[in-house]
């Protein structure tokens, strides 16, 4: 495994958060602010007058499209870290299928998935508070869409942004055809070194080894980056490690494994959430 990876267990513990003492409020609206389909936004925040500081965490839900699931597995920790949660719901209708979704529409002629984060931050501040940024969070397919939202968008608003357990990656080559690699896209190396110098963690679960999964990916090209999400993600960052190098420029990116945890999206929250609190208090440095 590469360096870049270390085990979540140990931050948690070190950064353990106070908890929110106030209550919570719950329940979706529709984002329409955006060149896209109006979604649906499950939503889980404190009350009006205690939402000035508190963090705003924008969850991507998975293959299902359950955004309102992903939202519940954030609520005690919303309540324990005192976040703001969004989950946006992109619907099978609107956003069929991997191509409209997890990859963002490249290559077709459908508004870009990714182009409604920035978007509904703008939205999700009109409800109040100040906060200067947002953390983006996806699991499985919502992992997908994020660290590929972080190659193709601006996201000028993001503060860091967790990628965990996702099926399958879009590698740092030129040499592959999208979506396993950057050609025939509108990427060049000008925007790798800058997707490089993104912030993002790429989360995996220590147990998410299953190789017969009916939703993995297995195709030629996914199963050259590995059996299984796991091994998959390895790849992944050791492949931006490489091409960073190759590059002459800084990967900030931090891979983080999670023991205990298989292909669960709550149990990847767990992990995460005690990295958000860290970093609103400047004691987690993204940089290797």
């Amino acid at each position: 495994m590469h360096r870049y990876f270390l085990t979540l267990l140990i931050i948690a513990v070190v950064f353990f958060q106070s908890a929110f003492a106030g209550e919570l409020r719950s329940g979706q609206f529709t984002f329409s602010g955006w060149d896209g389909p109006a979604l649906e936004v499950h939503y889980i925040e404190p009350a009006e007058d205690d939402m000035a500081d508190a963090p705003i965490v924008i969850v991507m839900h998975g293959v299902r499209r359950n955004a309102d699931d992903y939202a519940r597995n954030w609520r005690e920790l919303a309540k324990e870290y005192g976040f703001r949660i969004y989950a946006p719901e992109f619907s099978q209708r609107d956003f069929k299928g991997a191509e409209l979704y997890n990859l963002g529409g490249i290559g077709t002629d459908h508004p870009s998935s990714y182009a409604a984060i920035e978007p509904l931050f703008t939205s999700i501040m009109e409800r109040g508070g100040t906060a200067d940024g947002y953390y983006l969070f996806g699991h499985s397919a919502g992992a997908q869409f994020v660290h590929r939202a972080l190659l193709f968008e601006d996201l000028d608003h993001l503060k860091l942004a967790f990628s965990a357990n996702a099926g399958w990656y879009t590698m740092p080559d030129e040499t592959l055809d999208w979506p396993y690699g950057i050609k025939g896209t509108a990427a060049d190396e000008d925007d790798l070194r800058a997707w490089f110098g993104k912030p993002m963690m790429i989360l995996l679960g220590e147990e998410d080894t299953d190789t017969r999964d009916r939703n993995l990916r297995r195709s030629m090209e996914a199963l050259k980056q590995g059996p299984h999400r796991f091994a998959r993600g390895v790849t992944f960052i050791n492949a931006a490690k490489a091409k960073a190098d190759e590059l002459s420029v800084p990967l900030i990116w931090r891979g983080g494994t999670v023991p205990g945890v298989a292909h669960d999206n709550a149990g990847m929250a767990i992990a995460a959430a005690p990295l958000i609190a860290a970093h609103e208090k400047n004691k987690v440095d993204t940089q290797p």
